[in-house]
């Protein structure tokens, strides 16, 4: 339905509505998590999973095939505490105690608890475009099954090895990708780790055309599979992107592309999930993203749930290169949008906040360079400014 469609909570509620969240990437895959086009435009399908009756079952609820089968709409039997075996504690919501979201608070980030050289096979449980066809490229949402003995936290990457040899005959090494959902996962059993994939290809500068031979293997594999297909996965890896110990610091994201991956499990968390963290979440996150045209925003709805539900908590900025003009008339990227709000950003580091960069390292350049100008204009030394971010764990940089 529409965004006020099954009683979705009014904007600044931070009530916990799991039809919201179910309709906007939590709780139950949405419509277009298959390649099976019997199965696109619907609002859920059972069919996005291998073997419902193994790897769907909700903490022991059994209840997949009528929670996924009435999307949005599903209540379950006995209400929200239904969804989950183990007790939890209640969270204070204008006065009305929720059930709240919390087997899984109590982790910490840790690597490699999965190696590559024993890595674990993941099924592919839901996959679908993140993109409008209008979009250049290709960017898969992909829905795995966590195995045993791997558990990770939000900002942490996991390691998928693709099948076959390469070019001399030796299997291929393991690839990294940041992970785009919470520790719970988009079903919220914590049992699933999801990513956003872009197909890598390379194209030929005299003629345009996309070079085969040239194509990323693995993401190559990630993009084309099937519901059912596996994959051997390590991790998780990485500790440069957490979020903030601080419930009332800032969170400042800044992505291009398939970057906005963490920043969707941070908004995810802080925002849609009947989570301890977020009831006591009190600072402000804003999203700077940047892409070529509009039809390449990824999770517009989901974004847009969140904002709604973030009643202000929750700001989004976008640089749409293709589409919009900077203040010089050329293309605006994301560093042209922190240069436009950098005193604010600077503010709201200097007094606390955390900022995160994600994507292509071929981002940065610009935006240091906006950074620097920034300061300077505020009669600040760029230097002085970073190295005290950094001393105090408040800059977070991961491209690739």
């Amino acid at each position: 339905g529409g965004p006020n469609a099954g009683g979705l909570a009014e904007p600044g509620a931070k009530g916990y509505n799991p039809a919201e969240v179910k309709a906007n990437g939590g709780g139950v895959p949405v419509s277009n998590y298959s390649l099976q086009p019997q199965f696109m435009g619907r609002e859920g399908s059972k069919d996005v999973f291998f073997d419902p009756a193994e790897l769907g079952k909700l903490q022991g609820t059994g209840d997949l095939e009528a929670r996924v089968g009435g999307g949005s709409g599903y209540e379950a039997p006995g209400g929200v505490n239904a969804y989950y075996a183990k007790p939890m504690p209640d969270v204070e919501v204008k006065g009305e105690p929720v059930e709240a979201l919390a087997f899984l608070e109590e982790l910490q980030a840790r690597e490699r608890l999965v190696k590559d050289k024993d890595g674990k096979v993941a099924t592919v449980l839901g996959i679908g475009p993140c993109i409008g066809e209008d979009a250049p490229g290709d960017i898969q949402h992909v829905v795995l099954s966590s195995p045993p003995g791997f558990e990770y936290v939000e900002g942490q990457s996991l390691s998928v090895t693709p099948g076959g040899k390469d070019k001399k005959g030796k299997p291929h090494k393991p690839r990294l990708y940041s992970i785009a959902s919470t520790r719970y996962g988009d079903l919220c059993d914590g049992k699933t780790v999801s990513l956003c994939v872009r197909r890598a290809e390379f194209s030929d500068p005299a003629t345009g055309e996309a070079d085969p031979a040239k194509a990323g293997v693995c993401s190559g594999q990630l993009c084309d599979a099937k519901v059912g297909d596996t994959f051997k996965v390590a991790g998780p890896v990485g500790k440069t992107m957490l979020l903030p110990a601080d419930p009332s610091a800032d969170v400042i994201m800044v992505g291009t592309g398939t970057g906005v991956a963490p920043f969707r499990g941070f908004c995810h968390r802080l925002f849609m999930e009947p989570t301890p963290a977020a009831h006591t979440f009190a600072g402000t996150a804003w999203l700077f993203l940047g892409v070529p045209v509009s039809a390449g925003l990824l999770y517009p709805e989901e974004f847009e749930a969140m904002k709604r539900r973030g009643g202000g908590q929750l700001r989004v900025t976008t640089a749409i290169s293709r589409e919009q003009q900077n203040a010089g008339g050329g293309r605006k990227y994301v560093q042209d949008c922190l240069r436009e709000e950098g005193v604010e950003v600077f503010n709201r580091v200097n007094a606390g906040g955390s900022i995160y960069f994600c994507g292509l390292k071929g981002m940065m350049p610009g935006i240091l360079e906006a950074m620097e100008s920034v300061a300077k204009e505020q009669g600040l030394s760029w230097e002085e400014t970073l190295n005290g971010w950094k001393k105090n764990k408040q800059w977070h940089v991961e491209v690739y």
